[in-house]
């Protein structure tokens, strides 16, 4: 067996390079232990030539001095990202922390979990990306499920009661009732790809993006391998940028449904200010003023694990005071009224949490109720069946056609700017332009401009 093959080179205080059987090693010195004042030093071997271990020892040396170095680590991903989890849950959103760690469970960790964390480098990332992309959808799809056992018992001649479909589905009590009511109504679930879309695919990256960050300032790994990893292209080929829209009397249709409900306020004012759902079921009373017409929004309640939790909005310009029209201040009269009415007779059973909606006994209103009480009046009216947020869409696309400034529009809606309002709640379609269109077409053709015969025609010269 001959020995690897020596190369004379300048010594470097700190380093050595040696080899070691049919390969090369080096060790590069490291500060004396702190507690016991031994010598510690860094070792790595397995280089094919003297060369690469100098280039690695080097590299290794460079990292200690500038107080960069990376401990080897059999830590894994998973185990890291429990820690960072826990280190992170009290500085973000509680829906954000839930979001997080639906993503780690359903995402990351069936895949690349039990990986050591100072393996995962770029081509690994994109890989996971594609994967999950192509067929990453992995939670069970109730609702396809139930509507699946309900048609089938259907076709037999049978309709399933809503206890039969919970016990067969696994599913609650709550959940097949609502099923049942939405199928009925032909509300049916809509099938779903096997991958995840691009969209869920980049809110993963985003977070593993965010996790390697603070790997690399606790000094677990050398770099941050999200930052160039590659992520899928959303198409816009049947892209929809923007939700589907009422027309004013499409929305009236709705809203004489509406106003017949025990809220009637609620659809008021989601109709006349383009109030988010997790703003509706946050609203304080305290925080209406209806003789000044204004309406102070602030707290939220999100979703969170199928559960409503109080927020404090979705961004800072969430924060606002808007002005309330004259029909919306006299909806809310009544509607303040009929809350009065129902905690006196409730008396001490009330549960006086403050919200301006709210359960006949005071009791909060959860998020996902508004929404499906949306969805049956949607039905009973008879208009197109959009979602609930495509109200507030409605909102802002008549305030602009209606002439109201953008700025106005995105501050009444609580958006962060002015642009992003215009892209996303207003379509190309509304013909806003046209004023624009029809004045610069006059300083071109002004003088005396007359059309061609063969433009006429259609024939070309």
């Amino acid at each position: 067996m001959s020995k690897p093959k020596r190369v004379q080179r300048l010594a470097v205080p700190g380093v050595t390079v040696y080899p070691r059987g049919k390969s090369f090693a080096y060790n590069v010195d490291l500060e004396p232990d702190p507690l016991t004042g031994k010598i510690r030093y860094e070792y790595k071997g397995g280089f094919t030539t003297e060369e690469e271990a100098w280039t690695a020892a080097l590299k290794a040396k460079a990292a200690v001095d500038a107080g960069r170095r990376v401990s080897p680590s059999r830590r894994t991903v998973a185990t890291y990202l429990a820690e960072w989890l826990t280190s992170i849950k009290d500085a973000i959103k509680p829906s954000t922390y839930a979001n997080y760690v639906d993503y780690i469970d359903a995402y990351v960790l069936p895949q690349i979990g039990q990986r050591r964390l100072q393996d995962i480098d770029v081509p690994v990332l994109n890989a996971l990306y594609r994967y999950l992309l192509k067929s990453g959808r992995c939670k069970p799809d109730n609702n396809a499920r139930m509507f699946n056992y309900w048609q089938t018992r259907k076709a037999a001649g049978v309709e399933p009661r809503p206890r039969e479909i919970a016990a067969h589905c696994k599913v609650s009590i709550y959940a097949a009732r609502s099923a049942v009511l939405r199928y009925r109504r032909g509300r049916i679930p809509v099938a779903k790809s096997p991958g995840l879309a691009p969209k869920t695919v980049k809110n993963v990256h985003r977070m593993l993006h965010r996790a390697w960050i603070d790997a690399v300032a606790w000094r677990y790994i050398e770099f941050n391998p999200a930052a160039h990893a590659s992520l899928p292209r959303e198409s816009r080929k049947g892209k929809r940028r923007r939700g589907a829209t009422w027309t004013p009397d499409q929305l009236k249709a709705w809203l004489r449904m509406a106003t017949a409900d025990r809220d009637a306020a609620l659809w008021v004012l989601v109709a006349t200010t383009g109030m988010r759902r997790s703003e509706l079921a946050g609203a304080d009373r305290g925080l209406l003023d209806l003789d000044a017409g204004t309406m102070t929004i602030e707290d939220t309640r999100v979703v969170v694990n199928g559960k409503t939790e109080d927020s404090d909005g979705k961004t800072e310009s969430s924060n606002r005071t808007i002005a309330l029209d004259p029909l919306t201040v006299t909806y809310l009269r009544f509607h303040l009224a009929m809350l009065d009415r129902e905690s006196r007779e409730f008396g001490m059973a009330y549960h006086g949490h403050g919200k301006l909606f709210c359960h006949p006994d005071g009791r909060p209103i959860h998020a996902d109720t508004i929404t499906r009480r949306f969805n049956r009046l949607v039905d009973r009216a008879g208009v197109p069946r959009i979602r609930l947020h495509d109200v507030r869409h409605t909102y802002a696309t008549m305030s602009l056609d209606a002439g109201v400034e953008p700025k106005v529009v995105s501050d009444r809606i609580g958006h962060a700017n002015m642009a992003y309002t215009l892209s996303i709640y207003t379509h190309r379609s509304t013909g806003r332009d046209r004023s624009a269109a029809e004045k610069v077409a006059d300083l071109i053709f002004s003088s005396g401009w007359e059309i061609s015969n063969s433009a006429q025609t259609g024939e070309s010269s």
